[in-house]
């Protein structure tokens, strides 16, 4: 039986990604910053939950211990993260620190904390959510974009590295997925400067056409297993058709042109 080690397990992706291996008969190693919460996973078979908050060093430390005196990881999903939206200017310095904490230095350490073992074992596989924002850019994103990009570059220098040892990295790129991230996984900056563009943005993101494109959780776990079981040598999993379609606009025009027709959808430029 193959383990996997999911972050960021209790809500969304995550969950959705936990629930689908373990249905498909592997060892799930579910963390969450507040297990002694959660109801459902705690009796699924297969599941075993642990307390992971990945801005927490000591407890990153703690958990990959703990993970792998319960199994022989397998697969570590670094999936642990949230937005921040809003312009520069509105955004704080504790703000700054939290998303670079979550969604970048997490992401990093957890990959830390498990590589003796991988190493030792000469096998196993690092999958990394980023986001179609890791990808191309929408306005008033800037620093959860950062941080997104950031492990898109990440991931493409560690394969490198991490070949000789026979340890694969791949990255995920949802685009919109239809969970409560928007009320529970947002966090917003705001000056009164911008007031205007930021009406106007939450104006195009709140289009139904636009919503009614992004893909269910489930239809992103799909993606996550197949990237962990296909065997192949393949970096980016593009996934959803909002994000394959954005993604593949860029690389037909080119990223300049792209910015000029986001610019238009999102601020009438």
């Amino acid at each position: 039986m193959k383990t996997i080690f999911i972050t960021g397990a209790s809500t969304g992706l995550g969950r959705a990604t936990a629930l689908l291996f373990a249905t498909n008969g592997w060892k799930v190693i579910a963390t969450m910053r507040t297990p002694e919460k959660e109801k459902e996973l705690a009796h699924v078979v297969n599941i075993t939950l642990l307390a992971l908050d990945v801005t927490n060093k000591e407890q990153i430390a703690d958990a990959t211990a703990k993970a792998l005196e319960l199994a022989d990881v397998d697969v570590v999903f670094n999936n642990a993260g949230y937005g921040l939206v809003g312009p520069l200017e509105g955004i704080s310095d504790e703000q700054l620190v939290r998303q670079l904490n979550t969604n970048l230095l997490g992401v990093l350490r957890v990959t830390q904390a498990f590589l003796p073992h991988f190493r030792q074992k000469r096998s196993g596989l690092f999958i990394t959510t980023t986001s179609i924002g890791g990808l191309i850019t929408l306005p008033l994103n800037s620093v959860y974009h950062a941080t997104k990009w950031a492990l898109e570059g990440w991931s493409e220098s560690m394969k490198f590295e991490l070949g000789q040892f026979g340890i694969g990295i791949k990255t995920v790129s949802p685009g919109g997925i239809k969970t409560d991230f928007i009320s529970r996984s947002l966090d917003m900056g705001n000056h009164e400067a911008y007031g205007e563009m930021v009406q106007k943005v939450f104006t195009a993101f709140a289009n139904p056409e636009r919503a009614a494109n992004y893909s269910t959780a489930e239809q992103i776990a799909d993606v996550v297993y197949e990237a962990a079981t296909d065997g192949k040598d393949i970096l980016r999993y593009v996934a959803g058709n909002d994000a394959k379609a954005m993604y593949a606009r860029r690389l037909e025009i080119g990223a300049e042109a792209q910015m000029k027709e986001i610019g238009k959808l999102f601020l009438g430029e």
